[in-house]
């Protein structure tokens, strides 16, 4: 059973992950860590009480981007059109993967840690997509996994924001029912 945290720890560990988005944002995943805790108004040593070292500060921002996506999925479950729905999020995990990847390859090199991080995260990356999947219209050979694969590719290609919408647009297109 996780410790509580009392109220000033939870909020300093909040302010570290908001401070270490923001840095990470600006001057990438090898930014100084003492800049992390100065832009978060805490000591290194409250820094590292939460987050013993880099890798478990950088796991815990990343962790913190992967349920963003989530909720925002989630969200849109309700959405009136969910073929819309499951693009519009699909677009959204497509700027997940080329604003993030950076992020998350610098999480970890150690064996099997990567792996088991990864796993989980990617569990909840195509819990989400199966979900909004389910509500919309495909053709009946696509699997949601199908649909993550190709907007990864999309995303990794380096196109401009206008390639990416178009090739959103013919991956909706392809895989839409006959």
């Amino acid at each position: 059973m996780a410790k509580q945290l009392r109220a000033d720890a939870r909020d300093n560990r909040a302010l570290l992950l908001a401070a270490a988005r923001e840095v990470f944002a600006a001057d990438g995943p090898g930014a100084p860590l003492d800049r992390v805790a100065r832009h978060a108004g805490v000591g290194n040593a409250t820094m590292y009480r939460h987050f013993p070292n880099r890798r478990e500060l950088l796991a815990a921002v990343y962790a913190g981007e992967v349920e963003t996506l989530r909720a925002e999925g989630e969200a849109l479950l309700s959405s009136p059109d969910p073929d819309k729905a499951l693009y519009q999020w699909l677009r959204r995990f497509v700027e997940h993967v080329k604003d993030k990847r950076e992020l998350a390859l610098s999480i970890s090199d150690e064996p099997g840690d990567r792996e088991a991080r990864f796993a989980e995260w990617h569990g909840t990356i195509n819990a989400t997509a199966a979900a909004l999947a389910a509500r919309a219209r495909l053709a009946g050979d696509v699997e949601p996994l199908d649909l993550l694969l190709l907007a990864t590719g999309i995303a990794l290609s380096g196109a401009p924001a206008a390639r990416t919408d178009h090739l959103l647009t013919l991956l909706r297109r392809g895989s839409a029912p006959a």
